[in-house]
Parts: structure tokens; sequence; C-alpha cells
């Protein structure tokens, strides 16, 4: 019965998400030609498999005209793709917490119009707070955030989004009940640590996406010695 249930709640995740997108006027096609259009660098192709961008941001429902901001982007591989989702009426913000010029030359050329760079701290988040924010994604790192800088990133990223934004965290799960245990040894984290910290904020949990689930993942191993194999939390948050 419980494995039933759980069946039921992914596929009502997924239709909800991609009634979304349709009501957006958006398909997952369309995220594919994205995709395709987006001027991406070497390696972040080889990417795509494991990460499943165009589902991803389906289900997130992003879309063209939207002002977005990606956090801790290193070399930019979702700020590229988002960039072009989001098109010249649209805004990226693209942020790392320590500036470096041979990632943000690459933001300097003109396809890359709509991109702003916001360099800093996640306790001095420099994203605008003005409410005027569409979504915000931090992927695959979350985890790495100091846990006592979170609670003052989670309230910036809730007075930059306009009311109904979403917050998407995408992060490598580990097991349940063991919070930030596995933070520094294993790069993960449990699911249910980063909603407790995220609703602290003021947010609540919409959905969750199940695309990036590994089912037979034993959450014991280190991501980044054994790469695109472990399981994967698609959270997304809204701001009330």
């Amino acid at each position: 019965m419980k494995t039933y249930l759980n069946f039921q709640s992914r596929f009502l995740a997924t239709v909800l998400a991609m009634l979304f997108v349709a009501g957006c006027g958006t398909s997952v096609g369309d995220y594919r030609e994205w995709l395709r259009r987006a001027d991406r660098i070497a390696g972040e192709l080889e990417l795509d498999q494991a990460r499943k961008p165009q589902e991803v941001l389906a289900f997130y429902g992003v879309k063209s005209g939207d002002k977005v901001a990606d956090l801790w982007a290193g070399r930019g591989y979702y700020t590229t793709i988002l960039s072009e989702v989001v098109g010249p009426g649209g805004l990226v913000y693209t942020q790392n917490p320590n500036s470096r010029d041979e990632i943000n030359q690459r933001w300097k050329a003109p396809k890359f119009a709509n991109v702003r760079v916001a360099d800093g701290p996640f306790d001095k988040l420099p994203l605008p707070q003005d409410g005027s924010l569409d979504f915000v994604l931090i992927h695959l790192n979350y985890h790495d955030v100091d846990p006592a800088m979170r609670g003052t990133m989670n309230k910036s990223i809730l007075g930059a989004l306009k009311r109904g934004g979403t917050y998407g965290v995408v992060d490598h799960s580990a097991k349940d009940g063991t919070g930030n245990e596995a933070s520094k040894t294993l790069h993960r984290i449990d699911k249910a640590q980063v909603i407790k910290e995220v609703s602290a904020a003021g947010f609540t949990l919409g959905k969750e996406g199940d695309m990036l689930r590994v089912p037979g993942d034993p959450r014991d191993f280190n991501v980044n010695k054994e790469r695109n194999k472990d399981d994967r939390f698609v959270l997304a948050f809204q701001k009330p």
C-alpha cells in the first residue's frame, strides 16, 4: 500500500507539473529547443543525461521573459540554459560565492546580454530585495552552503522573489534522518533538513519532482568520487 501511495504521489506531481507548463503555453519540447540553441562549452553537454535540464525546467515552469537567479552557478551550466529560456525580455543573475574572472568573462559576450553577475557570500547575497524575481535555483550546492549562512540566504531569496515565485532546490540525497551530517563527507544532504530550513524562512513546499530519482542508491558514497549514480531530490518552494 505504501509503495502504491508513493507511486500515486509521484504520478500526481508529474501530472501537475505538466499541467502547469501547459498553462504557461510552454512544452517540454520548447525546453529541448532552448537547450539545443544555448551557447554551451565543452563538458556541459555530457552532463545533460544525468541532470535532465529540460525536464527540471519544465517542472519549475520557467518561461520567456522571466527574471531568475542561478546560485552557486559554477562555470554556468544552468546560467547559459536559463539565458536562452528567458530570452532578451528576461534577466538572469548568476552568482558564485567568490568572483572568478575566467568565468565572468563568458557573460560579457553579446549572446549573454541578459546575464548579470551577482557574486558575493551567501550571508550577503547580492540579489535585489524588491520582490521582482520569478525563479531562483540552487543546483547541487545547497549542501555546500555553510549552515550558519543558510537562514540569511533563504530570507534574502524570499525577499528577492515575487509572491508566488519559485525557489528551486536540487541536491544529492543523504540517508533519511541524517540532517547535515553527510554534507562535507559525502556531499549529500537529508531532504527533510532542506525542507525544514527553507520553510523556516517563510516558504511553503509546493511540489517535488522525481525525474532525478535513483531508487537503488544506498546513499552511502561520496558523489564527487562516483559521479552521476546518486539519487537527487527536486524541490519547488513557493513564496506565499
